[in-house]
């Protein structure tokens, strides 16, 4: 029997959410990385990569959804989704803000912080997507020099 993290179906919704906000995030001239955050079913944050439209290099995807979700009072009911495995600022917040489950879109494009989740108790999923990967591959081959600007190996 699967558990409620366990269920392909429900996050194949929720990856399509965030991959939505990936292709928002494309459509305003940035890097398609989306992520939604979901408690019982429900989504209660979104965002997307937002580093070049607003000129802030913290604006991850994870980052801009944590912050339209607003303040809670807790989070370890809840699922981060994102279309890539979160960077190590990214994972940072999930640990600091202790939330149990991180599902990724994909991790062949960049590895991330998968192994410092995991480390801290985090359960990660990688769901190997190809839309996923396939959106920030594009990216990367269009746009190679900001991809390096946002990972950091500039």
């Amino acid at each position: 029997m699967k558990t409620r993290n366990e269920d392909p179906e429900m996050h194949g919704k929720f990856m399509d959410a965030a991959l939505d906000e990936a292709r928002t995030g494309l459509s305003e001239g940035g890097i398609p990385i989306g992520s939604v955050l979901v408690r019982n079913g429900t989504v209660i944050g979104r965002g997307h990569n937002r580093r070049v439209q607003e000129d802030d290099p913290m604006l991850h995807a994870e980052i801009d959804c944590l912050r339209n979700a607003g303040r809670q009072a807790q989070y370890r009911d809840c699922i981060l989704y994102s279309t890539l495995m979160p960077c190590y600022l990214c994972a940072g917040a999930v640990v600091q803000f202790r939330i149990p489950v991180v599902v990724a879109g994909e991790s062949r494009n960049f590895t991330g912080a998968q192994e410092f989740l995991a480390d801290q108790g985090i359960r990660v999923i990688d769901l190997d997507r190809d839309d996923c990967r396939s959106l920030l591959a594009g990216f990367i081959a269009e746009h190679p020099a900001l991809w390096n600007e946002d990972i950091g190996e500039i």
